[in-house]
């Protein structure tokens, strides 16, 4: 990412904190992976810019020895169905990632080191809500930084199919952080959601949405990724997504339009790992990881469409 001389200093968007911040003290979490259905135990611990580290940094352990470190780096990303993934060239790799990111982001932690006993971060509730809770619960240092946003400063889109397939991604010069995301299911008809990100929207309107799909698809897909080696969907439980049969939701949804809410979602937790929150209007059409990744590269591999920014008010 190009490092300016001087970042320039802007007016703080109502809802964020004028200075970075780290958790007040350890968390500590535990559940099964949604792909791997394997359990996992996470420990968050506070951390502070130092030696060149900053941002999110993830710790892979086992009995306690360390088997890689990995820091949120788009470079890092590696495709994979259904969730977002990074590797290192060691071949340590986290997965499942974009919930707790987002949870991250929107609870202004901006340093941190989880630690994870297994690949998966867990999937919990299907929501971020847990995440929230729980990065609330343990309390924000405020750090002697002042806060970063990512300055969108020109248009930058990327598009993939036609008709009712096409799928396309817009990000834009905004002085808030905006999203407006359309996606569709046969079903539950078009859903729009269309609003500006703060660490309290983002709790009461986006956090709580969960994981879902149809149970018709989910065990087909379960027992072809048997076949192939391939982890998906083996801890998928009505008890961790909105489970759908026909056109209800088992138990019912929680918000109004909670499947296109978990698109927004996904995409904060993916653009998050730009490495800071975005000054931008993010326009979304049938999202999906795959393409939150493209617009992030696509923006990021573009250095005049972007600029860090600083707030005036720290």
């Amino acid at each position: 990412m190009p490092v300016d001389a001087e970042i320039p200093r802007i007016k703080l968007p109502p809802g964020w904190q004028a200075s970075e911040g780290t958790l007040a003290r350890p968390l500590a979490l535990s559940g099964h992976g949604l792909h791997t259905g394997r359990r996992v135990q996470v420990r968050i611990q506070p951390m502070t810019p130092a030696g060149g580290r900053r941002g999110i940094v993830f710790r892979r352990m086992r009995k306690g020895r360390e088997l890689g470190v990995l820091e949120v780096d788009p470079a890092l990303r590696r495709a994979q169905p259904l969730c977002t993934m990074l590797r290192n060239a060691d071949g340590v790799g986290v997965r499942t990632i974009e919930h707790l990111l987002a949870s991250l982001l929107a609870c202004e932690i901006d340093h941190a080191v989880v630690e994870l006993d297994a690949e998966e971060v867990p999937i919990l509730d299907g929501s971020a809500a847990p995440w929230v809770d729980a990065i609330r619960a343990c309390g924000r240092i405020a750090l002697d930084t002042p806060k970063r946003f990512i300055r969108v400063l020109r248009p930058v889109v990327v598009a993939d199919g036609t008709g009712d397939q096409r799928r396309e991604m817009r990000i834009e010069p905004a002085a808030r952080y905006e999203l407006s995301v359309r996606n569709d299911l046969r079903g539950f008809g078009d859903m729009h959601w269309d609003g500006v990100l703060t660490p309290e929207t983002f709790a009461t309107e986006i956090a709580p949405s969960r994981s879902y799909g149809r149970v018709k698809w989910a065990v087909p897909a379960i027992i072809a990724g048997y076949v192939r080696g391939v982890p998906i969907l083996r801890g998928a439980r009505p008890s961790c997504t909105a489970s759908i049969v026909g056109k209800r939701v088992l138990g019912g949804m929680r918000l109004p339009e909670e499947f296109v809410r978990h698109r927004v979602l996904d995409l904060i937790g993916d653009l998050s790992l730009a490495g800071a929150p975005l000054l931008a209007r993010v326009s979304a059409l049938r999202p999906s990881h795959e393409m939150n990744f493209r617009l992030i590269d696509a923006l990021l591999a573009d250095t005049d469409a972007w600029r860090w920014a600083e707030f005036s008010d720290a």
